[in-house]
């Protein structure tokens, strides 16, 4: 693969990671009563033009 594909896919997936934590981060902040409690997970990833759709599912503890 080319030295720009695979910064260009750093860049996005850098990008994915660091809004995602934001995102999660605000919604328990926001959300009461997670302590303790375990949350469902998923991320699904699509790319447009190209047949992609990849799905990750995981826990996260609530705080």
């Amino acid at each position: 693969m080319s030295e720009d594909f695979n910064m260009s896919m750093r860049k996005f997936l850098k990008q994915v990671g660091v809004t995602s934590q934001q995102a999660i981060e605000e919604a328990m902040r926001n959300a009461a009563g997670t302590s303790g409690k375990t949350f469902e997970a998923k991320m699904i990833l699509t790319v447009d033009g190209i047949d992609l759709e990849h799905v990750v599912t995981g826990q996260i503890e609530g705080v």
